[in-house]
């Protein structure tokens, strides 16, 4: 034992006006090793209980990562107590530090500070549908840096924090999940439009998805060059694009349904020729032999 202690007591280099020993470099790695696995520990239990309580998912993430900052100063402040290091003495180097760091890294500390303000006031929340520059898709998560977002299509996008922040972001859910939506038509001039407009009304109204409050309204649109045109606006609660889609397409297999069963045509783009009767007959010199 006193050979292994004269091993670690031996001095290797002097710094901030203090010796350090091999047993101190060897003591950091483990300090901070400790560490991290009892704060994830920690974390995790932490975690746990939250759900077990039904805590809103953003809330519990919003907690995790505050643990998380606080569990990294604490192990930090530790490993330092352990060197015998007072703080005092980081404090000209963190300044010249921190001011190098702020000016190479300002669009890294926009983002940060940016995740934080998301996680706070929680204007984008996990599980709410975003439409960021044409993307559509649900938030997953939201990191600190920047927010993980799925694509209807399945495809996972990585947005910068400070993009949510300072552009404009279409949240469809970020109240409720009622969203208006609407589908068209066109029927041949002659059809009965009172008639066709309680048909459309109808195959709105008969679908599961539809909302009775408010109810669906089916508006004669304009006479068009080869159609009436008639749309039907409804609301629904739906909570992806894919849903919208899947919920109009109903609604278009119950119009044609229901106007193939009355005899109502569905319009398509239709010209009329009209050809002239007179012919005009040239007559042409026959060619030379």
């Amino acid at each position: 034992m006193e050979r292994i202690r004269t091993v670690l007591d031996t001095p290797l280099f002097t710094a901030i006006d203090h010796t350090f020993t091999l047993g101190d470099i060897l003591i950091v790695p483990a300090a901070i090793l400790l560490g991290l696995l009892v704060v994830k520990f920690l974390a995790r239990l932490l975690t746990r209980g939250l759900v077990a309580r039904g805590a809103d998912a953003n809330l519990v993430h919003l907690i995790k990562r505050i643990f998380y900052v606080i569990g990294l100063i604490i192990i930090a402040v530790t490993t330092l107590d352990l060197l015998n290091v007072p703080i005092t003495a980081f404090a000209f180097l963190s300044g010249a530090v921190a001011i190098g760091f702020g000016f190479g890294a300002q669009n890294i500390i926009n983002n940060f500070i940016s995740g934080w303000i998301l996680m706070w006031e929680r204007p984008i929340r996990i599980g709410d549908f975003l439409e960021v520059d044409g993307a559509r898709g649900t938030v997953e998560t939201v990191n600190t840096r920047s927010t993980r977002i799925r694509r209807v299509d399945g495809v996972h996008l990585l947005i910068p924090n400070s993009k949510l922040l300072e552009n404009t972001v279409v949240n469809w859910t970020l109240m409720d999940r009622l969203t208006r939506t609407s589908v068209r038509v066109g029927v041949a001039y002659g059809s009965p439009c009172m008639q066709v407009a309680a048909l459309i009304e109808q195959a709105a109204k008969q679908h599961d998805a539809i909302l009775n409050d408010p109810e669906p309204i089916v508006i004669f649109d304009d006479f068009g060059d080869n159609a009436l045109a008639f749309e039907v606006f409804f609301w629904v609660n739906a909570s992806k694009e894919r849903d919208l889609r899947k919920i109009r397409s109903d609604v278009r297999f119950s119009i044609d349904e229901l106007f193939s069963q009355a005899g109502i045509v569905i319009a398509f783009p239709q010209r009329d020729v009209h050809v002239d009767g007179q012919l005009t007959v040239v007559n042409a010199k026959p060619p030379k032999q």
